[in-house]
């Protein structure tokens, strides 16, 4: 709900047809998930149950792209920029084709 509410509210504000609400929902999803898995890393006082309630529960559902984007990372910081280079544009590639492909679907359902 927060991410609907956030980025159409910023969509009707700007009245354009560039998607600038969902394009924020990812860069401050991704900025939050970032600072989350730095600020409570494994053994510090935030419990596991409240660090995977505001991770995956909380930045999941305001945003997916987020968890893309952190294990991209994850992947160029432990040396592996190739396999994040792959991710990133296998991802991207494939979920575009994977969408046109659902939508020729839909329509021809419809």
């Amino acid at each position: 709900m927060l991410r609907y509410l956030i980025g159409s509210t910023i969509q009707r504000s700007t009245g354009g047809t560039f998607p600038l609400g969902t394009l924020l929902i990812n860069i401050t999803g991704s900025f939050l998930l970032g600072f989350l898995y730095r600020y409570a890393p494994s053994g510090s006082e935030m419990s596991a149950e409240v660090r995977a309630m505001l991770t995956v529960g909380l930045c999941g559902g305001y945003t997916t792209f987020s968890s893309f984007s952190y294990e991209s990372v994850r992947l160029i910081e432990d040396g592996q920029a190739g396999k994040a280079l792959l991710y990133v544009g296998l991802s991207v590639l494939l979920c575009l084709a994977a969408t046109f492909v659902g939508m020729v679907a839909g329509r021809r359902i419809a």
